[in-house]
């Protein structure tokens, strides 16, 4: 029997124990089953930016080095690959590659990639992703399977297996995709689009060691001890979420995907092989995701409309400069989608009017110095 996500213990990033677990994790969902001999395999892995493994902000290279090596006893090829945030290019996603440890891989017949191609796609079914450029090399792929780490995300609350599909956006283009889909729910369903078009037949998630708190980049790393496996990423999304202390409905991207009847919303439907019980982290530190909720209190006139817009303001959490951490580098203004951060006596300004809360500031601050604030009311909530 074929479960739809499996769980297996994984405590430290020593070679042999987390060949072990990911083999039995992927045997258990029938993950390999339509892998065959001379296939290239796509390894669309998490490098969000180039930080050491320890960061944990990166899928480990001993995750990735142990794929390579049961892919390879297939008689496939791996090719391992993502679009960072940045520049898609040779020398720009070739220190992300040394930085984070992917080169080790190569020792085992990986290969990483080097086609630094961009395609347009279109994709009539899309909700919101008609039409994207895409990094080509997954387009050459015969199967693709994905490779996500569980962390907390400024923006979307969680960023695992479907969050790891904007890496197919080529760096340069993610903050265009930010302005035009400047709403939560929009930017869920667009990533949701991203997954389902590209139909990994996989996904693996690192949960030895997540990160927690201010993520996805600059939290803290946090034990969680397991591998998780699953040919539907919206399912393991489910099961990680409930892993780290976080519902469904907080969750933009699993709202999406339950809206679309890709998964259901309830854990006790999944067949789950392990204990979620085993490696519940209780008091994991996660961060709220932006909110749409429009509460039409007082109707849809002038009055209702800006009752909302006031409560926006106080359920919406927004990036929170910490002046002590900030070294003035200027990173957040030149990343910022909407333009609406300005230097001023060496200190990023806001125009908090204007701030679509896509949290790339905070995602790709160098220092963590911009954190994911939280409004009057979410405050007092807890």
């Amino acid at each position: 029997m074929a479960y739809d996500v499996s769980i297996v213990e994984c405590r430290h990033y020593r070679e042999q124990e987390v060949e072990h677990a990911l083999r039995e994790a992927i045997e258990k969902v029938d993950g390999f089953s339509v892998i065959r001999p001379g296939m290239r395999v796509a390894l669309k892995v998490n490098l969000v930016r180039g930080q050491k493994p320890e960061v944990a902000s990166t899928v480990h290279p001993e995750v990735v080095c142990a794929l390579v090596r049961l892919i390879k006893e297939r008689g496939a090829l791996p090719i391992i690959g993502d679009s960072p945030g940045g520049i898609f290019s040779a020398p720009y996603v070739k220190a992300v590659y040394d930085i984070t440890g992917m080169r080790r891989a190569e020792a085992f017949g990986g290969l990483l990639n080097d086609d630094y191609s961009v395609i347009q796609v279109h994709a009539p079914c899309a909700v919101k992703a008609k039409d994207f450029p895409c990094t080509g090399w997954l387009k050459n792929a015969d199967v693709i399977i994905d490779v996500c780490k569980l962390k907390t995300h400024g923006m979307m609350g969680m960023s695992n297996a479907v969050k790891n599909f904007f890496g197919v956006i080529p760096g340069t283009s993610k903050p265009e995709f930010h302005y035009r889909f400047p709403k939560a729910d929009d930017f869920a369903d667009m990533l949701v689009d991203l997954y389902e078009y590209f139909s990994p037949v996989l996904c693996v998630c690192d949960a030895v060691i997540g990160m927690e708190g201010n993520g996805p980049t600059m939290g803290d790393p946090r034990e969680i001890g397991c591998v998780l496996a699953s040919s539907n990423g919206h399912a393991m999304d489910l099961v990680c979420a409930d892993l780290i202390g976080m519902k469904p409905d907080g969750i933009p991207t699993l709202r999406s995907a339950i809206g679309r009847r890709l998964v259901s919303g309830n854990l006790s439907e999944l067949k789950l092989y392990g204990h979620v019980d085993d490696f519940r982290v209780r008091d994991f530190r996660t961060v709220t995701a932006q909110s749409n909720v429009f509460f039409h209190i007082l109707g849809d006139g002038v009055i209702g409309r800006t009752a909302d817009f006031f409560a926006g303001r106080i359920f919406t959490p927004f990036p929170k400069l910490d002046a002590d951490e900030c070294v003035g580098c200027g990173k957040c203004a030149s990343v910022c989608p909407a333009k609406v951060i300005a230097m001023k006596n060496g200190k990023p300004k806001i125009d908090r009017n204007r701030c679509i809360h896509c949290f790339c500031c905070q995602e790709f601050c160098p220092k963590g110095a911009m954190k994911v604030g939280k409004g009057l009311l979410l405050r007092l909530l807890g």
